[in-house]
């Protein structure tokens, strides 16, 4: 199914029209901002956008149409096919994967039982972030990442926004299909924030790979260590590595023999280093690659990548 026909069905019936009315390309669209009572705020092509009653885009947010509560209302219906309680789980995680990959962000009124999210009510505020996938992108960083047919441990920094999850997900597809030149190996992904696979009722709507198992929202160090007891990968993927029970399961996940790529938050090498939790695996030079991507003229821009020692390998001139 197409991204706006994806798109359409989970809108209520007054967003869907607006949209219809615009000369949107679905394919550059990136997020929907509905927020009860506030302009719908699109974020298209890299700008924000205010969307008005007549599809057109607007910079000023006077002219923009203002979210009701029925469109929320709807809306969630539509996500939730009618059944809010069945998505229970999701929701107390603050959001939902529907068709297609799409992430629906949710925030309202937490609910909490003996200090922990149990639910939310009252929602009133929707983020809807489509799903891209690059396929290719990876493509030249492979050369780096491989030493003797094995994957090095990798570690992606990036800031928000530039582009570290789309190039982790092209890395697992390209090393679990394999190619003339690399042969195909077992990855398991341990997939937090249903952001990589993107798993709708269990089957990822991105392209992963043929040898790829996938964890859906599962914490990252459980996951892992699950990930190595019950589908012995030979690589393990994980998005935002930074507390210290993903470091020790980092730590074990690379004693048994498994090899990882990961991502993380930040600017530089440097930037990690600073990172009390990071900087032991960095000065220990336990990954053997650093891949820094900088987002200023496209997501999944590389600006360099680094062996363990500082040495840099690449500069960004080629890709």
């Amino acid at each position: 199914m197409a991204k706006r026909e994806e798109l359409l069905k989970i809108l209520s019936v007054r967003l869907r029209n607006i949209l219809e009315l615009s000369d949107l390309n679905f394919e550059l669209l990136q997020e929907l901002r509905l927020r009860m009572m506030e302009p719908f705020i699109i974020i298209y092509d890299g700008e924000e956008f205010f969307v008005a009653e007549t599809g057109g885009l607007e910079k000023n947010s006077g002219d923009s149409y203002v979210v009701t509560s029925e469109d929320i209302k709807e809306t969630l219906e539509h996500i939730s096919n009618f059944s809010l309680y069945a998505y229970e789980d999701e929701i107390r995680q603050g959001f939902i994967t529907v068709q297609g990959g799409h992430r629906i962000g949710l925030a309202g009124k937490v609910i909490l039982e003996q200090g922990r999210v149990k639910s939310m009510k009252h929602i009133s505020f929707i983020n809807i972030r489509m799903s891209h996938e690059r396929k290719g992108c990876g493509n030249n960083i492979l050369p780096y990442i491989y030493v003797k047919n094995q994957i090095c441990h990798t570690l992606i920094i990036s800031p928000p926004g530039c582009g570290k999850t789309t190039l982790l997900r092209d890395l697992v597809r390209l090393i679990s299909d394999g190619s003339g030149e690399y042969q195909g190996m077992s990855v398991g992904v341990v997939d937090e924030r249903s952001e990589i696979g993107a798993c709708y009722r269990g089957i990822p709507q991105n392209d992963i790979g043929i040898r790829t198992d996938v964890l859906d929202c599962c914490p990252k160090a459980e996951g892992m260590l699950m990930m190595i007891r019950s589908m012995s990968p030979s690589v393990i993927a994980v998005d935002e590595i930074g507390n210290h029970k993903d470091v020790e399961a980092l730590a074990y996940v690379m004693n048994c023999g498994c090899h990882i790529l990961a991502t993380v938050h930040g600017s530089s090498i440097d930037d990690v280093k600073n990172k009390p939790v990071l900087r032991k695996l960095v000065e220990e030079k336990v990954f053997k690659r650093f891949i820094v991507l900088s987002g200023k003229k496209r997501p999944g821009e590389i600006e360099n990548i680094f062996d363990e020692r500082g040495c840099v390998l690449y500069d960004g001139t080629f890709i």
